[in-house]
């Protein structure tokens, strides 16, 4: 099948199992990869999951892209582009709603998997849109309440599964940032746990296979 021209660049891989209704996995890379990079999962993840894997809207020099900047300041430390964010957050809401219609695909089944940034924007989008959003794999990033809807908190979370890790020796974004989203998460009734494991910034084996029995149980 030929990808789509939509509003955000991506690739897809179509499902070899067929149902009634496609469910559908997209996926969100982090700060300075691309689409390519998560979709090595694509091969081993549930076949009946329609995946697409997408594209950050900022290039960056000389490669990558980011879903919203991040400065490095010596007199502030790193911080981050929390208004470039916000936008990326409804970018990503609006291509969700534009890729399940285009593809066919069943809006109630929806899974969001993310790295690093795209971790932060995927909890962005699954808390402030929670009626389009299902499942949510949360992969080395933290919950950013700043660039969360207004009135986010109002929402209907009943529906939303959120499967969240870390490496425990990460030296991108600290495990103690990733430990506070399952605290929030349950505030908002969203009952989850943060999976730790003895790597730094990126994806453990042992940790692929936690989170794909997961998504085999979710979809």
């Amino acid at each position: 099948m030929q990808t789509q021209s939509l509003s955000l660049h991506h690739i897809i891989k179509t499902p070899t199992i067929k149902k009634d209704k496609t469910p559908v996995l997209f996926m969100f890379h982090g700060y300075g990869s691309d689409e390519n990079d998560l979709f090595s999962f694509a091969a081993e993840l549930p076949e009946e999951l329609f995946i697409i894997s997408v594209r950050a809207p900022y290039p960056m020099q000389p490669y990558g892209n980011a879903w919203y900047a991040i400065h490095f300041d010596n007199t502030q430390g790193k911080f981050s582009d929390d208004k470039q964010a916000a936008a990326s957050r409804d970018k990503i809401a609006n291509f969700i709603t534009e890729a399940v219609q285009a593809y066919e695909l069943d809006a109630k089944n929806v899974t969001l998997l993310g790295f690093s940034q795209g971790t932060i924007l995927s909890y962005a989008v699954a808390l402030s849109y929670p009626e389009k959003v299902k499942n949510v794999i949360a992969l080395s990033g933290y919950l950013n309440e700043d660039i969360l809807k207004d009135g986010y908190q109002n929402k209907e979370f009943s529906n939303v599964n959120i499967y969240c890790s870390h490496g425990n020796v990460d030296q991108v974004i600290p495990v103690d940032w990733a430990r506070k989203a399952p605290v929030r998460l349950a505030e908002l009734g969203i009952q989850t746990s943060l999976n730790e494991f003895p790597v730094g910034h990126g994806v453990a084996p042992q940790n692929f296979y936690q989170f794909k029995t997961w998504l085999n149980d979710k979809i």
